[in-house]
């Protein structure tokens, strides 16, 4: 009933761990939550796993790579991954887009999937923000060819 208390210590460089609330850094908290979620999914049966954004601070190589370790999860159990990062985006087996829009003070959220082309074009938004160029295109093909699993 919460008499133990438990202090993670981290040193990204090997010495002197300190208490990882204190030195982490965004980018580093995403990946040591990442890393512990994929342990107690693994050894615990669970059924399904939501990552809400856990990729935030990360970007390129990394992004990619928890990508990667986010959908080798999907092996034990079921996995949901809200991201904004087209490397953790092209990686799943399925992409829905959630919307929400407003009805005088009213919240309206939607849900849809996507795919073919249209996948394509939302990994490129991603990408590159409002205008879409050719080159996100070509990058977000890229992207979702290299992360097809077979």
């Amino acid at each position: 009933s919460g008499s133990d208390s438990v202090l993670f210590r981290f040193s990204s460089t090997g010495k002197d761990p300190q208490d990882v609330a204190k030195c982490a850094s965004g980018g580093e908290m995403s990946r040591i939550m990442l890393c512990l979620k994929a342990m107690m999914a693994r050894y615990t049966n669970m059924p399904t796993m939501i990552f809400d954004e856990i990729d935030t601070g990360v970007s390129g190589s990394v992004a990619d790579k928890m990508g990667s370790m986010i959908c080798s999860m999907g092996a034990f159990m079921q996995v949901f991954a809200i991201t904004h990062l087209p490397q953790v985006a092209a990686k799943g087996d399925a992409h829905y887009i959630v919307t929400k829009t407003f009805d005088g003070d009213r919240a309206i959220s939607a849900i849809h999937k996507v795919t073919g082309k249209e996948r394509v074009m939302e990994i490129a938004r991603i990408l590159s923000g409002s205008k879409v160029t050719p080159e996100a295109i070509a990058n977000a093909e890229s992207l979702l060819a290299t992360s097809s699993r077979s």
